[in-house]
């Protein structure tokens, strides 16, 4: 390259690093949506959030409408009828749902508001359980601010003083492990996703026969690190990748020198530059990248919080760090987290839990990937992202309900979930298959959904488009293209 190009190449790196969007975490917050307020709560849930941190009540029962401080509740009332007209009315269930809408990981609650009011609609008539009963449903909804703390302290209200019946959470290990201790602690029926296994079983401590009142579905730390070998097997590089995990649940599990990123990499050939755990909301990552480059790094993974990949993205570009292959988890799993990276996130790589492209059905309105997808794309004017999975969690509950012959027994709530055998949106979950490490139902507690990996690549109607490049742990999910290196300008 001539000194023209080198210094014309050069200038148009340095354009695509200051025109990207949310290069600082306010800006991030800003042009994500996330800044000082709910991502997408609006009508529909009466206001979730009045401000940052803030809630409000909205509870509709038969028409009628009341607001107190607390959690967003929506029953539905079922009509009463007599045994000529259809089943008798039973009492009202009440169903909590813990969700960060505000804070850190938010990007991660953007398509709740769109679920709850989705799940609203299809049990506006009710629901007949497995008593006979048509029962009204009240959906609490409450905003775990991105804090496992608050995440276990709401879920104790809704528990102790809202008298859910079913509680229900997603959204990292942050938001998982508190709601189930909760649930487990107070003996209450709980089912979650988007949360690796590994982190939701041994990060709790799991006892020899397993947890009671908590079951789970998501795929593990296998599943990632099988994905991610696999994108890079097919990369010309010198198989020695940078580590950033940082020092938080999902950090530790993924870098878990027994179950996680280390032993899975030796094993495959390839060699660790891992620098050890940063605080979340780190500002300066030199020192990583002097040990990336010292160490030649060229794959980068990790799985950082959604604000602090703009930070250290630029940071690495800027001093020089630049490898052929980034592949990150968490971060980088949504649209509106990819555009506020702007250009120089076009080539980045990331796991891959949930697309339109999925072929699964909704079991609580038969709809299709696609088709939730679209509705989601028609209402909100947003882009699909992945947690659109967390509708699987009220499918669960919903056929959990049916089987359930007494609702105000908890322990046969709880003997109904456990015993659940359905498609969701997210895919098949059997907990009365054989438990067994090395199949989809590993531990008691969870069955494992499919993973595969892919590329942000330039939209076509969008800035950004996922397409699904590696499917070696997801053979169902059919890939859309094969992975390419990262253009740096």
């Amino acid at each position: 390259m001539s000194n023209l190009e080198e210094k014309a190449s050069e200038g148009k790196e340095a354009s695509d690093l200051s025109s990207a969007k949310a290069l600082s975490r306010r800006e991030f917050l800003r042009v994500a949506g996330l800044a000082g307020a709910t991502v997408g709560m609006g009508a529909g849930l009466g206001g979730l959030i009045a401000a940052c941190g803030g809630t409000e009540e909205t509870t509709t029962t038969a028409g009628a409408t009341t607001t107190t401080a607390g959690a967003t509740t929506t029953t539905v009332a079922a009509s009463t009828t007599t045994v000529s007209s259809g089943p008798e009315a039973g009492r009202e269930i009440k169903i909590g749902f813990v969700t960060p809408q505000t804070g850190p990981i938010a990007l991660f609650g953007v398509p709740d508001k769109y679920c709850v009011e989705r799940w609203q609609e299809a049990v506006k008539d009710g629901l007949v359980c497995g008593d006979g009963k048509n029962h009204p449903i009240s959906i609490s909804v409450q905003d775990s601010q991105s804090d496992a703390n608050r995440a276990a302290q709401v879920a104790g209200d809704l528990i102790t003083n809202g008298k859910v019946d079913i509680i229900l959470a997603a959204s990292t290990s942050d938001t998982v492990v508190p709601v189930a201790d909760q649930a487990e602690a107070l003996g209450t029926p709980c089912f979650t996703n988007d949360c690796p296994w590994q982190a939701y079983w041994f990060g709790r401590g799991a006892p020899a026969d397993g947890f009671k009142w908590t079951w789970h579905a998501f795929w593990g730390l296998e599943d990632v690190i099988g994905t991610f070998m696999d994108m890079w097997n097919g990369m010309q590089t010198n198989k020695v990748v940078a580590g950033m995990w940082p020092n938080d649940s999902d950090g530790n599990s993924w870098a878990d020198p027994k179950v996680g990123f280390p032993a899975g990499l030796k094993a495959g050939g390839y060699t660790l530059v891992d620098p050890g755990r940063y605080q979340n909301l780190t500002e300066d990552y030199t020192s990583q990248v002097s040990q990336f480059k010292k160490g030649g790094a060229e794959i980068l993974t990790g799985v950082p919080i959604p604000p602090d990949f703009p930070v250290m993205w630029k940071q690495f570009i800027q001093q020089g760090f630049k490898p052929p292959v980034a592949t990150v988890g968490r971060a980088l799993l949504f649209p509106l987290g990819l555009e506020a990276i702007g250009p120089i996130g076009y080539g980045l790589s990331t796991e891959i839990w949930w697309t339109p492209k999925h072929p699964f059905k909704s079991a609580l309105t038969g709809e299709t990937c696609q088709q939730l997808a679209d509705d989601f794309e028609k209402r909100t004017g947003l882009q699909w992202t992945q947690p659109l999975l967390h509708y699987g969690v009220f499918e669960v509950a919903v056929d959990t309900l049916k089987r359930t012959t007494n609702v105000d027994d908890k322990e046969v709530i709880v003997a109904a979930l456990s015993t659940t055998k359905m498609e969701t949106i997210g895919g098949p979950i059997d907990f009365t298959t054989p438990v067994d490490m090395n199949s989809l139902h590993p531990v008691k507690n969870v069955y494992r959904t499919p993973l595969v990996g892919g590329q942000w690549v330039k939209g076509t109607t969008r800035p950004f488009d996922l397409v699904v490049t590696n499917n070696p742990m997801g053979p169902a999910i059919a890939t859309q293209g094969k992975l390419q290196p990262i253009k740096f300008a």
